[in-house]
């Protein structure tokens, strides 16, 4: 009883002091039925023998159970030097991450809103489709699902960059200007004309016919646009005003390098193609950061706390503080898989489970076996994963920067490492 009492106290001096639900609790796992003990000695081996085959030169874990923190660790450095060890409030570069953090919960709130229909075609929103005959009848729950067959990836730096690697002038100058006003990098600034060449490709993209699941980014490079265009608002200070300050999310946004937060930018890769440099503070992705750096692709940064504040008000199911920012059903919809007839696993701009992901053991699952049916999340090609099960109540970040110095590490997908660690803390409650 003093126990709750106590605890009542504090909430109270919390509140006072301006807290609110916002602000995660953080509780050891064993007050919540975890084995402790069992969490720490298998994460702490995991995590070393990621840093010692090159998987990653640093990383970070936050685990939540319920609405409560039960773990948050930091291991390494951000780079091999080891000058820099990782610290819990770090900003990553959230790579694919951005996709379920920026657009789609706009476009969530859009289709609760009825300004966008998920059945009908997306010409009807985006009036260059109207004219393409393998475009205009695809609906926005195909392209959500990555059903829809349009192409994977474009490389627009194919359009920047001449083949003797000398940057085309037209597109990028080292000073801003009046046409030159989008930041790509330190001293490197892109044309604003770009971003409607980029969208002219995209219009004029080839189109499958086969109609089965292929992973596809381009849509998520015309959203904020698309956004803009519904809502009347500046696609991140929509995203601000909607989202980020009523989650609590300090952090999570665009373009950190010219926001001067105090927190640590962890880098990425030695850009030896067109920056010419370590890239830090900057998107990684060379599609957003052609549209200078705000897209819907990529190019969101965000410390593990504000991913943890995202992804459990997707547990929550679009509740906040007692608020529905959007609707539950809303959010039920966008996250069930939507094409399992066609071997397809995803819902609706989320990764879901393998089907039959239980069946399998943990080397051949994603995620963990033990996620259940009902769980999301997406990863990010710098080293991220975010996952949320809603049926367990259990929520899992993962931070790290794989890419550097070079994408070519590709040992955190060979070694299962983001897998094996999710199905550690699966493990130790029912221990």
């Amino acid at each position: 009883m003093k126990k709750i009492a106590s605890s009542f106290f504090f909430l109270t001096f919390l509140i006072q002091l301006g807290f609110s639900q916002r602000d995660l609790n953080h509780e050891p796992p064993s007050q919540l039925g975890f084995d402790e003990a069992f969490i720490n000695q298998q994460v702490d081996s995991i995590m070393q023998m990621g840093i010692d085959s090159l998987a990653f030169p640093g990383a970070q874990i936050l685990v939540a159970k319920n609405d409560t923190v039960i773990f948050h660790k930091a291991y390494g450095y951000h780079t091999y030097d080891n000058l820099q060890a990782v610290a819990l409030n770090d900003l990553y570069d959230l790579a694919s991450v951005t996709k379920i953090s920026g657009p789609l919960p706009a476009l969530m709130k859009l289709v609760d809103e009825r300004k966008l229909d998920l059945d009908v075609p997306f010409s009807t929103y985006w009036e260059p489709w109207s004219k393409r005959k393998d475009k205009k009848d695809l609906t926005l729950r195909e392209i959500l699902a990555h059903q829809a067959g349009l192409v994977p990836y474009i490389v627009f730096l194919n359009e920047v960059v001449r083949k003797n690697g000398k940057v085309k002038r037209r597109f990028v100058h080292e000073t801003s200007g009046k046409r030159f006003q989008g930041q790509v990098y330190d001293g490197l600034y892109i044309n604003d004309r770009f971003e409607r060449k980029m969208n002219r490709i995209i219009n004029r993209s080839k189109v499958s016919d086969d109609k089965k699941y292929l992973y596809s980014g381009l849509t998520f490079l015309i959203f904020p646009s698309l956004i803009e265009q519904l809502t009347g608002t500046d696609y991140q200070t929509y995203l601000e005003e909607n989202f980020y300050e009523p989650l609590g999310c300090e952090t999570l946004g665009y373009l950190p390098e010219v926001k001067n937060y105090d927190n640590e930018i962890v880098p990425t890769e030695v850009d030896s193609l067109f920056r010419k440099t370590l890239v830090k503070g900057w998107v990684h992705d060379e599609n957003a950061s052609l549209k200078g750096g705000v897209s819907g692709n990529a190019g969101l940064f965000a410390t593990a706390d504000d991913l943890a504040k995202l992804m459990l008000f997707y547990q929550n199911y679009g509740n906040v503080d007692g608020k529905q920012l959007i609707s539950a059903e809303t959010v039920k919809e966008f996250t069930e898989v939507q094409f399992p007839e066609n071997e397809n696993r995803r819902g609706l701009g989320f990764d879901k489970p393998l089907l039959n992901n239980s069946e399998f053991p943990l080397e051949e699952a994603y995620p963990s076996p033990l996620a259940s049916s009902k769980s999301f999340g997406h990863s990010g090609f710098t080293g991220t994963f975010v996952w949320a099960d809603p049926e367990n109540k259990l929520t899992y970040i993962f931070l790290s920067n794989r890419v550097y110095p070079s994408r070519d590490h590709q040992k955190l997908y060979s070694l299962g490492i983001r897998e094996a660690l999710q199905d550690v803390f699966y493990r130790a409650e029912q221990r």
